[in-house]
């Protein structure tokens, strides 16, 4: 086991575990840690705990010390000089005319490099670009390339719900989202009411799916039939969230409905249906069977379906003539011939077939017909 703590640069975003050196450090408490990128300043999430070996990626670093108020004055002079950077990085992409678009500009915390965030729709080739860059900010220079989702994450905005977006605020990571989800939400499968700002699906989709797969393990489908304190019905609609299901019972000439929470309904594996459809039913699977009152059992159908198809059989044969059907191979008299021809002419005789070429008696080899007298008489003669 090792003690480690869970570190954040941004408000959201990925979470790094580094070795606190036996300080007890809380959550929120702004420290100094050296990451690949240099110094930085990052805040902790995540308090002192003790992990297993396998969930550490060595070598786990140890944090440099507490930030005091000299290292706030740093960021707070850092984040007016990413704005300036902002301006001139953005005057001088239009002056090399680069299709990019020019998202973020930040300064790690030693100045010992600048980042400008970009996104473009392919390849863009900014080698130009840095070598400007550099003689102007005199400090290495690194320009990312970054995707939509993350665009939406650095930027900020309010998501159609009203609050914060879900990434730059508590998301960790961007997770894989489908269409799928949605449609097991009984959303809209519209794709311009359930994508974000940023054009893509949004990502309280997939985190949020845990919930209604849970709540959907223990809730019937709609058509299916449960047993309640008022009867037997079939359900016409679930609501996932709440745990509730409403279902149809069969009254008299009518029909009347009732909801029941889970733990008031006991799901049947049979499927049932009454005597007349109600548009409120919903959809009817292939497999569903009507019958009046009485459960679908799956053994006595399968029996009835056989005794259907044995019938089938014999009145086809009745219409034959009561002629059994011929098995498949060849007939016996055309094998027989075969065989007695192969027979022949393994002994030098002709057989029954006709000799190769024999139609072809009468014709010249160009393929012309050619005049016969059928009196035997020479046609020079005439």
């Amino acid at each position: 086991m090792v003690e480690i703590i869970g570190v954040r640069f941004s408000s959201a975003g990925k979470i790094y575990y580094f070795d606190p050196k036996g300080e007890q450090l809380s959550v929120g408490t702004k420290i100094l840690v050296e990451t690949a990128r240099g110094v930085e300043l990052g805040h902790v999430v995540i308090a002192n705990k003790n992990v297993d070996d396998s969930e550490i990626v060595a070598p786990l670093k140890p944090i440099i010390r507490k930030a005091n108020e000299d290292d706030f004055k740093t960021v707070a002079e850092n984040k007016e000089k990413e704005k300036d950077a902002f301006i001139i990085a953005a005057e001088k992409i239009r002056e090399h005319n680069i299709d990019m678009k020019l998202v973020d500009v930040e300064y790690t915390f030693d100045r010992s490099k600048i980042l400008f965030y970009f996104t473009a729709d392919g390849r863009v080739d900014f080698r130009e670009l840095v070598k400007t860059l550099a003689s102007i900010f005199h400090t290495r220079i690194e320009l990312r390339q970054i995707g939509v989702r993350d665009e939406a994450r650095q930027i900020g905005s309010y998501g159609i719900c009203g609050r914060n977006l879900c990434c730059g605020t508590f998301l960790d990571d961007f997770r894989p989202v489908s269409i799928k989800m949605a449609k097991e939400q009984g959303l809209s499968l519209n794709p311009t009411k359930i994508s974000g700002v940023c054009g893509r699906l949004m990502c309280c989709l997939q985190y949020e799916q845990n919930a209604y797969d849970d709540m959907l393990k223990k809730l019937p489908h709609k058509g299916a039939v449960v047993e309640t304190r008022d009867g037997k019905g079939i359900v016409v609609d679930v609501a996932t969230l709440k745990g509730e299901v409403k279902v149809k019972f069969e009254e008299g000439d009518g029909f009347r409905f009732g909801s029941y929470k889970i733990g008031e309904f006991k799901p049947l594996n049979s499927k049932i249906k009454f005597k007349e459809e109600s548009d409120l039913q919903g959809e009817e699977t292939p497999e569903e069977k009507i019958f009046e009152g009485e459960l679908y059992d799956e053994s006595e159908a399968k029996a009835d379906d056989a005794e259907e198809k044995n019938v089938n059989k014999s009145d086809k044969a009745d219409r034959r003539g009561g002629r059994p059907r011929r098995a498949k191979g060849k007939r016996p008299d055309v094998a027989a011939a075969a065989e007695n021809e192969r027979a022949e002419r393994k002994r030098g005789g002709r057989g029954n077939g006709r000799r190769r070429g024999g139609y072809n008696r009468g014709k010249k080899a160009s393929g012309e017909p050619q005049t016969i007298n059928p009196a035997g008489d020479d046609p020079e003669a005439r």
